[in-house]
């Protein structure tokens, strides 16, 4: 090889590497650049008595986790943006959604909590939509006491009113409870479908978390990564191989993460639950990490950089 070929490929190489470098450095500024927690709860508390639990609430926190504390963990942990996700104790009242709403002055957007087959309760949506922090509408389906009303009418017209209010839906369920859900995704498919948790996979067998991990055949569907289980705990499986697979169907463009605040929760904490979520994803190039942590969440949720 001649001197001048030498030459001519030594640059070549140098070149390629300080184009990997840049790709890698831009990467990694993304990824520090914006951050979206998709999923929070916050919490008044036991003793506010403008935000009491509902009479229904199935469980009643005595913890605090105010959106005042929310902002303060988001600053000193680099998070951007978040979702705080309507919780169950407040059932269909949103009086204290709409006060983190107005607190986090749009670093804050929120997901509602409405019952399909409870007409009053259903009245409320639009009036949610129009404030254009509300993004989204939950529904579970893990407790045989309270599920939503499947074979019924009323389970499709609210998935038809969310869509209409350009609302993506919330799905908190156990995979036994999927099936009935795949028409609706199928039939809506303009609307978003956001899957908590993993699906739950580890309150099922592995055919049945199956029709989950399948559902990403829809390009409507959102998986969030987001409270991870333990494998000291049972069943007692590891959740990395689940992580692989989900990573794998759904790809960086359509996962989330979220987790980390409570009531207990310092900035410190919040970035370091934050971080146990990235080992399980080292398998994605650095800017396929940066989507997952924020960049997908930003454009589903309308959040601007």
């Amino acid at each position: 090889m001649s001197i001048q070929s030498s030459r001519r490929q030594f640059l070549q190489t140098a070149s390629l590497a300080a184009i990997a470098a840049s790709t890698n450095q831009a990467a990694q500024k993304n990824a520090e650049a914006m951050i979206v927690d998709s999923h929070l709860h916050c919490f008044a508390g036991l003793n506010d008595a403008r935000f009491p639990f509902h009479a229904n609430a199935p469980y009643r926190p005595a913890g605090v986790a105010s959106p005042e504390h929310l902002l303060e963990c988001m600053d000193g942990a680099g998070v951007n943006f978040a979702i705080v996700v309507h919780p169950e104790p407040y059932q269909d009242d949103h009086r204290y959604l709409e006060y983190c709403l107005s607190v986090g002055k749009g670093r804050v957007k929120g997901v509602c909590l409405v019952f399909a087959d409870q007409p009053k309760s259903m009245a409320q949506l639009p009036a949610l939509a129009k404030r254009g922090d509300v993004v989204a509408v939950r529904m579970h389906a893990y407790a045989p006491e309270r599920l939503p009303p499947f074979g019924k009418p009323e389970l499709r017209a609210f998935w038809k009113k969310a869509s209409d209010l350009g609302l993506a839906v919330q799905l908190h369920i156990e995979p036994h409870y999927a099936p009935p859900f795949e028409p609706l995704i199928k039939e809506f498919s303009q609307t978003k479908v956001i899957i908590d948790h993993l699906g739950r996979p580890f309150q099922a067998t592995a055919e049945e978390h199956q029709v989950i991990v399948r559902w990403a055949r829809y390009p409507n569907t959102i998986m969030k990564i987001a409270a991870l289980p333990s494998a000291s705990e049972y069943p007692y499986r590891q959740i990395a191989p689940i992580i692989k697979q989900l990573t794998d169907a759904y790809g960086a463009d359509r996962m989330i993460y979220g987790g980390g605040f409570g009531p207990t929760a310092t900035p410190a904490s919040y970035r370091a639950a934050r971080e146990v979520i990235r080992p399980y994803l080292s398998h994605l190039k650095p800017a396929e990490q940066a989507k997952v942590f924020g960049l997908t969440a930003a454009k589903l949720f309308g959040f601007a950089g």
